[in-house]
């Protein structure tokens, strides 16, 4: 077999990591060694951490429109029981996002889905 000679190879695999370390802590950010190990484990938490995301924004929905249907006489469960019976297919986001930004247009589904509740 032919000889192989690293050297660029290396040093462009060591500049690209030491270029992800940047702005670490300590010895992470300059010694290779220390920095491989703190470059995987962050792209183990970003990795993680984006799908953590999704559930944060979901409770956080939750707790927005729960906080708006209480308003209105209504837990959380019966007012997504009552949109489900008067075919409101709102999302958890738009809900949310109607509670904050629109209460009026909030209430005018509070109150349809008390009303398909009773019925």
């Amino acid at each position: 077999m032919p000889r192989v000679k690293r050297s660029v190879h290396a040093r462009k695999k060591r500049r690209k990591v030491l270029e992800q370390a940047r702005g670490y802590w300590g010895l992470k950010h300059s010694s290779y060694r220390r920095a491989k190990e703190q470059v995987e484990h962050s792209l183990v938490y970003a990795y993680r951490d984006r799908k953590v995301k999704k559930r944060t924004f979901r409770r956080l929905w939750i707790i927005r429109v729960n906080a708006a249907a209480r308003q209105h006489g209504l837990s959380y469960n019966q007012f997504v029981a009552g949109c489900r019976k008067a075919n409101i297919e709102l999302d958890r986001k738009i809900l949310a996002d109607l509670a904050v930004s629109d209460p009026e247009a909030f209430g005018e589904i509070a109150e349809r889905a008390k009303a398909a509740l009773e019925a």
